[in-house]
């Protein structure tokens, strides 16, 4: 089906990003993943082209666009051309959706300039060693002590986590308060007692740096508290949908890249005389894939234009999110088995798309989790 969501601005946009991403991802990805991190000087690059500040306020260098159609083009076109270490939507989907709704004037007028050229990269720290989806159980802590919190604790498999030189963290500021004791404070490069652990070893997402954050008697100024004290989970609650609907755009966009891929292998591909395409088996699977695709866009689309209108509700933005990832490790699944002997080695793009759909079944929510909350609110 012809898509109808985007305009003429769109339209543009996306030819500046696919422009970017040819010149300046898809030649270096690979010596990227070989290095397990994109250098920072890609994010200034990128920040001069306009493409990590377009939602931020004009006043502070941003574009003040507030419209995810653009997020939604930008991770298209970073998937398009491979660029699945590139972790410019955590910064553009996630972390902007936090400061521009809760930051106070001052910290607009702090952060917001080097989040917009790229100087300042970002991060959020919410996973722990021991507690995995249940935000609820957040061990790290930050007590006040006069003008200062100081944080103590442990965050695991953070994305941007060596690169960031801002990191919101979701610590308890009240222990004994359950979820009104969670806040969101700011933790920047450069605090004593701030540490980083190694640059963790991933099956998939290799150039993604993702890291192991350490917190031993960080003093943080108090004016690094975003929001309200007490409020973090519900800030959390508020912008998961988003978060959600960020990894269901760039799984729908990894599902066509894949079976675009593999039509292309399975035309030329031959064996027993003639294209492995022609066998009924290949078309029945691409035909299945095809049709959950296409079934799956109309869906994201619809959820994207939702949350323009702030109408994407939690149970929505879950279904997308367990959907599409699932189909996306279907489709990586059954395209690298139409590759054959072919699929299982590495210089065959499909072999990265099966290890790099792994995760997106488990981050932001797993399947289980996701399911969970689609039948609450269906009161079961």
């Amino acid at each position: 089906m012809q898509r109808n969501i985007f305009e003429a601005d769109h339209d543009s946009f996306r030819e500046a990003v696919r422009t970017f991403m040819e010149k300046e991802v898809a030649p270096n990805h690979a010596q990227w993943e070989q290095d397990g991190i994109v250098p920072r000087e890609l994010w200034l690059k990128a920040g001069a082209q306009g493409l990590l500040g377009f939602m931020m306020p004009e006043e502070f260098g941003g574009g003040g666009i507030d419209d995810f159609r653009f997020n939604t083009v930008l991770s298209e076109e970073l998937v398009r051309v491979g660029g699945s270490g590139v972790g410019f939507v955590l910064h553009t989907d996630l972390v902007s959706g936090y400061l521009l709704s809760y930051a106070s004037d001052e910290q607009k007028e702090r952060w917001f300039p080097k989040f917009c050229t790229g100087e300042m990269i970002t991060g959020i720290a919410m996973t722990e060693p021991g507690t995995g989806s249940d935000l609820q159980a957040i061990q790290t802590t930050a007590i006040r002590d006069g003008g200062h919190y100081v944080v103590n604790g442990s965050k695991t498999f953070i994305s941007n986590g060596i690169n960031a030189d801002f990191v919101i963290v979701a610590c308890k500021t009240d222990p004994d308060a359950g979820a009104m004791g969670v806040s969101l404070i700011a933790l920047e490069r450069g605090m004593e007692g701030f540490e980083r652990g190694r640059n963790l070893d991933k099956m998939g997402l290799k150039a993604q740096d993702t890291a192991e954050l350490f917190f031993d008697n960080v003093k943080v100024p108090i004016e690094n508290l975003i929001g309200e004290e007490g409020k973090g989970f519900i800030y959390l609650m508020e912008k998961l949908p988003q978060e959600r609907l960020a990894i269901t755009v760039g799984a729908q966009a990894a599902t066509r890249k894949i079976i675009d891929m593999t039509l292309d292998y399975v035309k030329e591909r031959k064996a027993f005389g003639k294209p492995i395409g022609s066998f009924q088996n290949s078309r029945f699977v691409l035909a299945e894939l095809e049709t959950e695709f296409q079934i799956g866009q109309a869906f994201v689309d619809k959820s994207i234009l939702a949350l323009n209108e702030g109408e994407l509700t939690v149970a929505e933005a879950a279904m997308g999110k367990w959907w599409t990832t699932e189909l996306q490790n279907k489709a990586a699944a059954k395209c690298l088995q139409l590759h054959g002997g072919y699929g299982y080695m590495t210089e065959y793009p499909i072999a990265k798309a099966y290890t790099d759909s792994r995760i997106q079944t488990i981050y932001g929510g797993t399947t289980e989790i996701m399911k969970e909350i689609i039948g609450r609110t269906m009161g079961l």
